[in-house]
């Protein structure tokens, strides 16, 4: 079974990249191959909006988006890890994100799949970290990813959020964290071999 994990944050070793390290452990423990994308060293544009994916879905813009997006199409899971930036994603994360909305246009314009109608072919986990303590911290995130993995026929299966992390080694002081993020990448493998996929 093949897993992708993206690492959206900028900062290299901080809280986000330890966390979705242990996730990867755990999906690695469970038996998975896992395909590690660090988008801060990677060159992807934004989108130029030029929709020349109305022809086929694809992206035209040339560079290492069709790399992470070989990877996803070939995988049955994804990891997404983002610390929050004023209530969204990560520069890094949101450009990928909206790449993809040349798969947006794929499902919805050019298969014409009805709005609503539920169809996936691989699960999904997010972890994202916030310094704050706020009530909706994380709000702009899940909106975001929820859409995001709709576009591209995976099912949110998880979110692990986390609040009040932001030196870099905070996370340190919470075992129970690594833990838990151990323990999700573990069964996100097992609810994959579970899962009966819609498409």
């Amino acid at each position: 079974m093949k897993i992708v994990a993206i690492y959206g944050s900028p900062r290299k070793g901080g809280n986000t990249d330890t966390l979705l390290k242990k996730a990867v452990e755990g999906a690695i423990l469970a038996g998975a191959q896992v395909d590690e994308f660090f988008l801060r060293d990677m060159k992807i544009s934004p989108c130029l909006e030029i929709y020349a994916c109305k022809e086929d879905g694809r992206c035209a813009i040339k560079d290492d988006f069709q790399k992470i997006f070989n990877a996803i199409s070939d995988s049955k899971g994804i990891i997404v890890a983002s610390p929050v930036f004023l209530y969204g994603v990560s520069a890094q994360l949101k450009a990928f994100i909206d790449r993809c909305q040349s798969r947006w246009v794929k499902k919805y314009v050019i298969d014409g799949v009805p709005f609503g109608r539920e169809r996936f072919n691989r699960l999904g986990l997010l972890i994202s970290v916030g310094a704050s303590h706020g009530k909706r911290l994380f709000d702009g995130v899940l909106l975001t990813v929820r859409y995001f993995m709709d576009a591209i026929d995976t099912k949110l299966w998880k979110s692990l959020l986390y609040r009040g992390l932001e030196d870099k080694d905070d996370v340190l002081k919470h075992e129970e964290y690594l833990v838990e993020a151990l323990n999700a990448g573990q069964q996100l493998v097992l609810a994959i071999e579970r899962t009966k996929f819609v498409f």
